[in-house]
């Protein structure tokens, strides 16, 4: 077996899954090649799944079970990270690995994999455990559920349990979200949904709460008395990569902002909760959105930027513009930048902005949180050079997810040799570094915690209606507006507009 994390709460990451069967909706698709099935094995890899695990993929493509094992293998192959590819962990996993063709608008197909289920918990020792996994287009979702309710799947007897994992997007607006939810509710309780959002398995994301809550020296200045304001950054350097006609729908604040970002604010501003456990922590994350101040149409204008890509070059390759996109209107009206100013209405948080981005076709992949804190009251050392005053900087903690996780903190140090002449260091700390481990992939992360029933890291329903209410007004004033697009060139940070936004503060984007 493979060496424990000491990052990881024993009783949480390495507690034992019960016998149960996974049934993923959308077996044929790229998130069960790419994502689910890798971190199935790696998984199985580090002995964490019980031996008669058993998979069901579904989709409409005629296939065997043997075909299915065998496009599984190639995916898992191509897509595995830091960990060799066992052939004889393959047999064994790959022999709980089975397919049932269909469409979802069928009965039938529902009637052949509650047959499956059945077979399996006699062959496979399942114990009548199942876990639904919809990783299917959202327009599919509602046809799904009820599928599942109506073939009777859904109802556990016995001390045996059925849960469903939800895919973002949760709706595509505050309706349609509620829609959504009303649908889910005819057949499973909330208690059985976790809708997955995959930042929220990301080591740096859950790391926050130890950072926060186990150390006393940051926690007292976690507040407006001591910091200045907060920049969450989501950047990524591609462009649609092919998806162009889901994106044209979708959009950098539906797909990103929505769900992803202010998930990772709420979890750098929530309180502390009592204990940690699921309810717990999940009813703080919920208090913070809830708290998330509602603009007016006015504020919308004053505090939101939204950004498309032109065309740019980098590196002497020409990049299109998103316009030039396989899919995409030529007229296309499309975000595919953001930039939000939010702020929080509580004690804690008032007056604090929180600065908010995510991006295509920017000038570097990274995301990551700085916390910038206020500077110091006096400044003794004003007198210092004109080439050293620009370091005399605030200081800065940035918390970053990706590419490479960790966290800095930034303060000023006298630089050697005569005079006071400051310039910033930093202390580093880094996942890889630090512990010598490997850390898991979110989806290892938070597909184990389904199937243990911990949605610490899943989210609710109060708080997808919440991040919809903080950012519909923000929706209904740009889907009213016609924007002068392209205004950012690929390859570049983003629009003027964003610049000039924290500029009205005082503040400017750093680079990360």
């Amino acid at each position: 077996m493979t060496a424990a994390n000491p990052f990881h709460d024993p009783v949480r990451f390495e507690r034992r899954v019960p016998p149960c069967t996974l049934v993923i909706f959308g077996a044929n698709g790229d998130l069960t090649k790419r994502k689910l099935v890798p971190a199935l094995f790696r998984l199985a890899y580090d002995r964490r799944l019980p031996a008669g695990l058993s998979v069901i993929g579904n989709s409409r493509t005629a296939m065997s079970d043997d075909d299915f094992r065998e496009k599984m293998r190639e995916s898992t192959q191509k897509f595995l990270e830091d960990t060799p590819f066992d052939e004889n962990l393959w047999r064994d996993f790959a022999a709980g690995l089975f397919y049932v063709a269909g469409d979802m608008n069928d009965p039938a197909c529902y009637n052949a994999i509650r047959a499956k289920l059945g077979e399996l918990e006699t062959s496979r020792q399942t114990g009548g455990n199942a876990l639904f996994y919809l990783s299917t287009q959202p327009s599919h979702y509602a046809a799904a559920i009820a599928g599942i309710g109506a073939a009777g799947m859904a109802q556990a007897e016995d001390g045996r349990w059925r849960r469903i994992i939800v895919e973002k997007p949760f709706g595509h607006d505050l309706d349609s979200a509620r829609e959504l939810e009303q649908e889910i509710h005819k057949v499973f309780r909330e208690d059985d949904v976790y809708r997955i959002d995959h930042y929220l398995g990301k080591e740096t994301v859950q790391n926050i709460l130890a950072f926060r809550f186990a150390n006393g020296i940051f926690e007292p200045l976690w507040n407006r008395r001591y910091v200045n304001h907060v920049q969450i950054t989501a950047a990524e350097s591609i462009g649609v990569e092919g998806r162009g006609s889901y994106y044209q729908e979708a959009g950098a604040l539906r797909d990103m902002i929505q769900n992803h970002l202010l998930q990772v604010m709420a979890t750098v501003t929530m309180e502390p909760p009592a204990v940690f456990e699921p309810t717990a922590v999940r009813n703080e994350r919920a208090k913070l959105l809830q708290s998330i101040h509602i603009m007016k149409p006015d504020e919308v204008e004053a505090n939101t930027v939204p950004g498309q890509y032109g065309e740019g070059r980098v590196g002497g390759q020409t990049l299109p513009g998103f316009r030039q996109e396989e899919g995409v209107s030529a007229d296309a009206q499309t975000d595919t930048y953001a930039a939000i100013t939010f702020f929080v209405d509580n004690w804690r948080w008032a007056g604090v902005p929180f600065y908010v981005r995510s991006g295509k076709r920017l000038a570097k992949r990274v995301t990551d949180i700085a916390i910038q804190f206020n500077t110091a009251p006096h400044a003794i050392f004003s007198s210092q050079s004109a080439d050293t005053a620009p370091f005399a900087g605030p200081n800065l903690l940035v918390l970053r997810v990706q590419p490479e996780e960790g966290i800095s903190l930034r303060f000023l140090s006298k630089l050697p040799g005569s005079g006071m002449k400051l310039r910033p260091v930093s202390m580093d700390f880094k996942y890889g570094s630090s512990f010598g481990v490997r850390s898991p992939a979110a989806y290892e992360t938070l597909l184990l915690d389904a199937l243990t029933g911990d949605a610490t890291l899943y989210t609710r329903q109060d708080m997808v209606e919440a991040s919809w209410q903080a950012v519909q007004p923000i929706l209904n004033v740009w889907q009213n507006r016609k924007f002068d697009f392209p205004n950012y060139a690929a390859g570049s940070w983003g629009p003027k507009a964003s610049d000039d936004m924290l500029a009205r503060r005082g503040h400017v984007w750093r680079t990360p």
